[in-house]
């Protein structure tokens, strides 16, 4: 085994030694230094184009961007010398003279990185005068809105749409000042083949890109007396939420959240964790039976609704592969606006219903087609978690002092097997934890099925269940989604159930969670700490399976009768349509 050459430097005249294929900017942190970046992300964008990471380093005839400038034995670096200080504050100060300066009413005010660096640099933001572009808003996508006046050009949402999304959907149009990140022939985000899984959002390091956002339309809801406005929270929203009010990464804040949500105004708080283990009965069932009489396999999740669309545009003839299940959100507005209502007495128009979600790609999915159980949209708003925190704060709750509460019945309960669904491997583990049981007929002493758990882009296993050989798969990210398809299409692949996330991570990583600067994104493994939170939770619930969820049971006896019932598959199920590529 070969042993990795170290390179030995100095940065700021303190001796280093890094691994070989370091860069500068990576080597600093090994000093105990931070040089600030604005284009850079790690793997994704490493492209030297904004020069605010700019350094001195010895013999070298200017200045060099430390993002992409390899680490040389016996080198010498200077990061904060006069004359590096003040290359990145004319730099900044340059990208905020095209820049729309309106800072005090963006939604990314005091989280900006550009912000952030201008006040750290002692930028002047009015330096440089002259012509600025314009650029109308595009808000043309049911999830997501575009204002390239506040677009520095950095290229991460590009690098994301295609190194993490393989989408490659945005791009940089025309040249020299009139550069700008558009679509093919500028058509506006909803006329392409955009899946709204927002991770653009995400890595933006100021507010051009954001969610659309529906506060105002729920505390429009709320003041009306007509109507009967119940609330329920995806699985990871818990973990995150509190990192917008300064807990540590995956935190789970469960009990601030629901009390918040009662403060809020909501008359029922449930938990789409309920729908999540509904989510796997429908689905472990439609498993089962397609295995037995030889229906479409491989069997592929159908919860992610990023991942949905992208089938749709790009793999439409696997669309019969897809479980006919809806996704957990919709799920839990059609058994709100059935079973529930009918059990209130309101008539479902009268019926509002809200969701707190990781993803912006459910604004989109509460306005697809097969989306209405009771005649009217299964959901009618939905929020992000950046969308709740901004609502708590808008209203003044002292979310930090909050009590912890608990969630509303019928629908408050969730087994561990539902909180998982909000990390890569989550919904397949679930599926197993019911499937195995059902097929074996009798309890299983090991329920945690580690294979399919972690950050690996894919993840494969072959579990004996009953004397099957259940071969599974596991993908986070579209780009790994689209190598699992492209084996399946050359048959390379022969599985029998496929879990898919849009997301990289999954859930918890979602284009609607708290943004995370470059550095944090750098440098830290956030998403890891929200998993490790979500496992947590899972091992020390007494209840881990979604077939023993009393309320699951319940919900059958009562209203549906059995899993893939007639019922079942009128309220619960949907149909997926072929879309354009482009």
């Amino acid at each position: 085994m070969n042993e990795t050459k170290m390179i030995n430097l100095k940065i700021d005249n303190i001796p280093v030694s890094v691994p070989q294929g370091f860069t500068v900017l990576e080597a600093a942190r090994t000093a105990g230094v931070r040089i600030p970046t604005l284009c850079y992300l790690k793997d994704i964008n490493a492209i030297g184009a904004c020069r605010v990471c700019v350094v001195e380093v010895k013999g070298a005839r200017s200045l060099v961007a430390s993002c992409i400038y390899p680490v040389n034995e016996g080198m010498e670096v200077l990061t904060a010398t006069p004359k590096v200080l003040e290359s990145r504050k004319i730099t900044v100060e340059l990208i905020l003279s095209d820049h729309n300066k309106n800072c005090l009413s963006c939604v990314r005010s005091t989280n900006c990185e550009l912000q952030s660096l201008a006040e750290e640099l002692g930028c002047n933001a009015q330096k440089f005068g002259g012509e600025t572009k314009f650029y109308p808003v595009d808000d043309s996508h049911p999830s997501l809105v575009r204002d390239n006046s506040k677009c520095i050009l950095c290229r991460r949402c590009v690098a994301a749409c295609k190194n993490y999304q393989s989408v490659s959907v945005i791009g940089a149009n025309a040249r020299g000042f009139d550069t700008h990140i558009g679509c093919l022939f500028e058509k506006g985000l909803g006329d392409i083949a955009c899946v709204g899984c927002g991770q653009c959002i995400t890595v933006c390091p100021t507010g051009a890109l954001r969610e659309k956002d529906e506060i105002d339309d729920v505390i429009k809801a709320l003041a009306d007396p007509s109507k009967t406005v119940v609330v329920g929270t995806a699985p990871s929203v818990r973990i995150a939420l509190g990192e917008e009010f300064g807990y540590p990464l995956g935190a789970n804040v469960e009990g601030k959240m629901a009390a918040a949500l009662r403060r809020l105004g909501f008359k029922h708080v449930f938990d789409v964790d309920f729908t999540a283990d509904l989510t796997i009965m429908e689905e472990g069932y439609e498993f089962l039976h397609r295995v037995k009489n030889g229906g479409a396999l491989p069997m592929i999740t159908s919860c992610s609704p990023g991942w949905i669309k992208f089938i749709e545009h790009n793999y439409p003839e696997y669309i019969k592969n897809l479980s006919s299940c809806k996704s957990p959100q919709q799920m839990f507005g059609a058994v709100a606006k059935t079973y529930y209502a009918e059990k209130l007495g309101v008539d479902p128009k009268d019926m509002y219903v809200v969701t707190i979600m990781p993803c912006t790609a459910k604004k989109f999915e509460k306005g697809r087609a097969h989306q209405d159980a009771a005649g009217v949209p299964d959901i009618d708003a939905v929020l992000t978690t950046r969308e709740l925190a901004r609502f708590i704060k808008r209203k003044g709750i002292m979310f930090n002092v909050l009590p912890d509460e608990a969630f509303d019945a019928p629908f408050g309960i969730g087994s561990g097997a539902g909180l998982i669904f909000g990390t890569s491997g989550g919904v397949m583990e679930a599926a197993l934890r019911t499937v195995a049981e059902v097929l074996e007929g009798k309890q299983r002493e090991k329920l945690d099925f580690t294979e399919v758990r972690g950050m690996d882009g894919i993840k494969e296993a072959t579990y004996n269940i009953a004397g099957i050989d259940v071969k599974v798969a596991v993908a986070n990210g579209l780009k790994n989604a689209r190598s699992i398809m492209e084996k399946i299409k050359s048959g390379q692949a022969d599985y029998h159930f496929i879990e898919i996330m849009a997301c990289p991570g999954g859930c918890l990583n979602g284009g609607g969670q708290p943004i995370k600067s470059a550095e944090t994104r750098n440098f830290v493994d956030y998403k890891a700490a929200r998993m490790s939170s979500i496992y947590n939770s899972d091992k020390a619930m007494t209840l881990r399976k979604s077939h023993e969820n009393p309320a699951i049971k319940e919900i059958y006896k009562e209203y549906f009768g059995e899993p893939n019932s007639n019922r079942a598959h009128h309220v619960l199920h949907t149909k997926y349509t072929a879309r354009s590529k482009y």
